[in-house]
C-alpha cells in the first residue's frame, strides 16, 4: 500500500509531466516533414503521405475546408503536441502547431483570409488522447464499431458528454495563420497571445460544443446548442423526437446559435425536436446553413438546411423510410452531395437481413438496400431536384457508397465504399473509376472521408495504410491527385 508520501510524490510527478508536456506544445513549433509518396498497390496511383508515422493523425470532417486560403496549407488533429491543432506544407511536407491551449469539435478555415476558427470550452476532465480513428456515427462500419474519437462525438450540451462537464462558458477562437506561418520560418515566435484571438463567449448555459461553422463571409460563426436552452426556444406544441435506431441516439431538442466574429455578439437561430449533429454551412452563399438529425446512422429525416435568421427551416432531402441518407456536404453554389446507402442484403422483398452486427439490427427499420435507387446523389439547394451520379461499379464487393462529396467546379464527383476505397466519378460522362484501395492492406481502417481541395485537382484523404504495429487503427493525412488525363478532358456543354 502507497504511503501518503509515496502517494503525493506521484500526484507531483505526474503534474510535472504534464506541466512540461503543455510547455512542450508550443504554438509555431515546427516538425520535420515525413512527406513520403506510395504508389497505390492496386490503381499505380501516387498517394502522398503528408504525415507517415502513428501520431493519431485524422482530417478536418468532410463537410469543412481542408486546405488554407492560399492552397498551401492542410489543416489537421493530431497528438503529436498534445490536443492540438496542425498544419502541414502540401508542398515541402513540413509541419506547424497551430494552436495553444487545446480546442473544442470543428477546425474552420475562412475561404478568403488565412484565418482559423474554432470553440474552446473548459471541461472538468481532459480529453482522451486521439486514435485517429473516429466514431461510427452516421453511417456505419462494415463490421464492428470504429473506437470513440473527438470528430463524431455527440454533442456534450450543458450536461457534459463522454469528455466531461463544461467548467466555464465557450469561447470562439480565432487564429492568425499568415502571421503565424511567418514568424515560425523566421524563427521568431511571439507569445501565443499575438496570434490566437477572443472573437467571443457563448453563455455556459447554452451547451454550446462540438460542431462549428463559418459563413463564408467570415462573419458570423454557427454553433450547436444543447437542449436546455434549445428547449426554451422550442414552440410549445412541438413534438419532441425520441431516440431513434440502436444506439440510442437522436432524441431532442438541439439547436443552433451564432456569434457575430466581429462584435461578439450572440444570438439564437432555430431549435428542432432532434438531436443536430454535424453543422456546415455554404461557402458561396452568406447565411446558408445545412444539418443533419444525427442517430448514429440511419435517421428518420436527415438532412436539413436553415438561414441564418432562422427561416426556411426544411429537409433538405425527403426520404422514404427506405431511405437510408447520410454524409452530406455542400459541394457547390446550389449543391449538396448525399450518400444513398445500400449496404444492407435484401432476404425478403421490402426488408433487410437483420442480424447482430453494426447496422444490421432491425430498430434501424427497412432501410439501406439495393431494392430503391442507391449511390452518390446530388441535391439541388434552389430546384429541389435530386440526380444520383455514381456508384460502386456492378460486380464489385462492398458496393454501397459511404462518404461522398464533390469538386467546387462542378465536373467531379467521388465517394468511397465499405472496403476503403476510393472512387471518382465524372458528373459530365458518368465514369466512375477506382482511384485508390487503401482498404486492401487495411482490412480493420477507418473512415477515408474524401474532400477536395479548392482548385478541384486534389483530393485530401486519410488513411491507415502505413499503420505501424498491425493496429491498422492510426491514420495519417493522404492527398490523392485527379488523374491529368481526366483534368485535360473538354467538353461541348458546361455543367451548371
Amino acid at each position: 500500500m502507497l504511503t501518503p508520501r509515496c502517494r503525493l510524490a506521484g500526484i507531483v510527478s505526474v503534474s510535472l509531466l504534464l506541466l512540461a508536456s503543455v510547455a512542450s506544445a508550443q504554438i509555431g513549433k515546427r516538425f520535420p516533414s515525413e512527406k513520403k509518396v506510395v504508389t497505390d498497390p492496386v490503381t499505380g496511383v501516387p498517394l502522398t503521405f503528408l504525415t507517415s508515422t502513428p501520431h493519431g493523425d485524422s482530417k478536418i470532417y468532410q463537410t469543412h475546408h481542408q486546405w488554407t486560403a492560399d492552397g498551401k496549407w492542410l489543416i489537421f488533429r493530431s497528438n503529436r503536441a498534445g490536443r492540438e491543432a496542425m498544419a502541414v506544407n502540401d508542398e515541402t511536407g513540413v509541419m506547424v502547431q497551430v494552436s495553444e491551449g487545446g480546442y473544442t469539435g470543428m477546425l474552420c478555415l475562412a475561404d478568403n483570409s488565412m484565418s482559423l476558427y474554432f470553440l474552446r470550452v473548459p471541461m472538468d476532465r481532459p480529453p482522451p488522447p486521439m486514435t485517429g480513428a473516429e466514431p461510427a456515427v452516421s453511417g456505419v462500419p462494415p463490421a464492428a464499431e470504429a473506437p470513440a474519437g473527438p470528430a463524431g462525438a455527440r454533442p456534450p450540451g450543458a450536461g457534459g458528454g463522454r469528455f466531461g462537464r463544461p467548467t466555464g462558458p465557450a469561447q470562439i477562437i480565432k487564429v492568425d495563420l499568415g502571421k503565424l506561418f511567418a514568424d515560425s520560418e523566421a524563427g521568431k515566435m511571439q507569445p501565443a497571445d499575438a496570434y490566437q484571438k477572443v472573437c467571443g463567449t457563448i453563455p455556459l448555459e447554452w451547451g454550446a460544443g462540438g460542431d462549428m461553422a463559418l459563413d463564408c463571409t467570415e462573419n458570423y460563426a454557427y454553433f450547436r446548442v444543447g437542449k436546455e436552452e434549445a428547449a426554451k426556444h422550442l414552440a410549445p406544441d412541438a413534438k419532441l423526437e425520441a431516440n431513434f435506431g440502436p444506439r440510442n441516439m437522436g432524441a431532442g431538442p438541439t439547436g443552433l446559435g451564432k456569434m457575430n466574429l466581429k462584435t461578439g455578439e450572440v444570438g439564437y437561430i432555430v431549435s428542432v425536436p432532434f438531436q443536430i449533429g454535424h453543422v456546415q454551412t455554404n461557402p458561396w452563399m452568406p447565411g446558408e446553413i445545412v444539418f443533419c438529425w444525427e442517430t448514429g446512422g440511419k435517421a428518420p429525416q436527415r438532412t436539413w438546411t436553415v438561414m441564418a435568421d432562422g427561416t426556411g427551416l426544411r429537409p433538405l432531402f425527403p426520404e422514404a423510410s427506405f431511405d437510408w441518407i447520410t454524409h452530406e456536404a455542400v459541394i457547390t453554389k446550389d449543391e449538396v452531395a448525399i450518400a444513398i446507402l445500400a449496404h444492407r442484403k435484401i432476404t425478403v422483398a421490402g426488408k433487410p437481413s437483420n442480424g447482430d452486427g453494426a447496422g444490421e439490427q432491425a430498430s434501424w427499420g427497412p432501410s439501406g438496400t439495393a431494392e430503391h435507387p442507391t449511390g452518390l446523389a446530388i441535391v439541388n439547394l434552389r430546384t429541389r431536384e435530386m440526380r444520383i451520379i455514381g456508384q460502386v461499379p456492378e460486380g464489385n464487393p462492398g458496393r454501397s457508397d459511404w462518404h461522398v462529396n464533390g469538386s467546387p467546379d462542378g465536373r467531379w464527383g467521388v465517394f468511397d465504399d465499405f472496403l476503403y476505397r476510393l472512387w471518382l466519378v465524372d458528373r459530365h460522362s458518368g465514369e466512375t473509376i477506382m482511384l485508390a484501395d487503401l482498404g486492401h492492406m487495411t482490412t480493420a481502417a477507418d473512415h477515408i472521408h474524401p474532400t477536395f481541395n479548392a482548385a478541384s485537382n486534389k483530393i485530401e484523404v486519410q488513411s491507415a495504410m502505413l499503420s505501424a504495429g498491425g493496429d491498422k487503427r492510426s491514420l495519417n493525412i493522404v492527398v490523392v491527385p485527379v488523374p491529368d488525363s481526366w483534368l485535360k478532358r473538354t467538353y461541348s456543354d458546361k455543367i451548371q
